[in-house]
């Protein structure tokens, strides 16, 4: 039997396509609740190397994550996570977890724990929600789901203003070769090409393709 889930709009796509800041700006114009995923994913990885484990060990990573006592809740309308009563939110960009956020996600039992956490805000709250298997994986029945692309050399640029320095081609590989969940294009989901398209536009595509199916 299904689970009765409030309304989810899912927005998909690589590392620096502009997900995250439409996702964040939707969700403000619709008045649902902002959930990142992939901060999610970093809270953990960051959790993994604290315990000095090698994020290639899928064993060790598995074990320690199911030992985590992870808490999910809201600030401001966006989701938070606490692990161990241990806000990590100032370091989910440290180059460490960069570097190893793709391995540590791509382990089976550590997507099966955090989707089971990202599917619980869905109980009680629309939401928006953005990563890079939502529409496909997390939440595979929703009617909204998007997926938001854009050039690499235009990518690439947006990394680098916002001072990361994570490999994006290798970080594509990462995601798009897991066995676990990989970055795909959801069957019905609609693409955009952010490329050349503020994060306004996008924004205002979506909204009128959510009007045009129907959402209120």
């Amino acid at each position: 039997m299904r689970t009765a889930f409030h309304r989810v709009i899912a927005i998909d796509g690589p590392a620096a396509s502009g997900k995250s800041s439409v996702a964040r700006e939707l969700a403000r114009r619709l008045g649902f609740i902002y959930v990142n995923s992939g901060a999610i994913y970093r809270a953990i990885t960051r959790y993994v190397l604290q315990h000095g484990v090698d994020p290639d060990d899928g064993v060790r990573v598995a074990q320690t994550v199911e030992s985590a006592d992870i808490s999910c809740g809201l600030e401001n309308n966006e989701s938070r996570i606490l692990i161990d009563d241990v806000d990590p939110t100032d370091h989910l960009r440290e180059d460490r977890v960069n570097e190893a956020v793709s391995r540590v996600s791509s382990v089976p039992q550590v997507r099966q724990i955090l989707v089971a956490k990202m599917r619980s805000y869905a109980c009680n709250h629309d939401l928006v929600m953005e990563g890079r298997d939502i529409g496909s994986v997390v939440f595979p029945h929703t009617p909204y789901k998007f997926y938001i692309d854009a050039s690499p050399a235009v990518r690439l640029r947006r990394r680098a203003a916002q001072g990361q320095r994570d490999e994006i081609a290798a970080r594509d590989r990462a995601d798009s070769s897991r066995r676990a969940s990989p970055l795909i294009i959801a069957e019905d989901a609609h693409v955009i090409d952010s490329s050349n398209l503020t994060i306004e536009g996008v924004v205002a595509e979506i909204l009128n393709r959510l009007k045009l199916k129907g959402l209120k």
